[in-house]
């Protein structure tokens, strides 16, 4: 087995690491962010469900289904936002230090 102490296939194989490394990060990241959706997704639609329904006109499976959707979007874009509320960035934090572990 030969070595070879060329400093650029070192320098090479770092670079490789730190991008892997970068785009693992990433992906935990997104993860992380996706959870805090449908973690708001689900507090949503059990607040909703506090409400008691009413009005002259009961409502359709269109009007259902559209509000799911709504619940869903903005579940999405409060997690997408600067730090959401913060539950993707801890679960991120706890990951990143070793806390949890698989």
């Amino acid at each position: 087995m030969e070595i070879n102490n060329d400093p650029s296939i070192l320098h090479k194989k770092i670079e490789n690491v730190s991008i892997k490394n970068n785009e693992d990060d990433e992906a935990l990241k997104e993860v992380c962010r996706e959870f805090e959706s449908i973690f708001l997704q689900m507090m949503f639609k059990e607040m909703k469900n506090t409400v008691p329904e009413g009005g002259l006109i009961e409502k359709g499976t269109g009007t259902r289904i559209f509000e799911e959707m709504y619940t869903e979007e903005l579940s999405k874009e409060i997690a997408k936002g600067n730090e959401g509320l913060g539950i993707g960035k801890m679960i991120y934090e706890q990951f990143k230090n070793g806390y949890v572990s698989w």
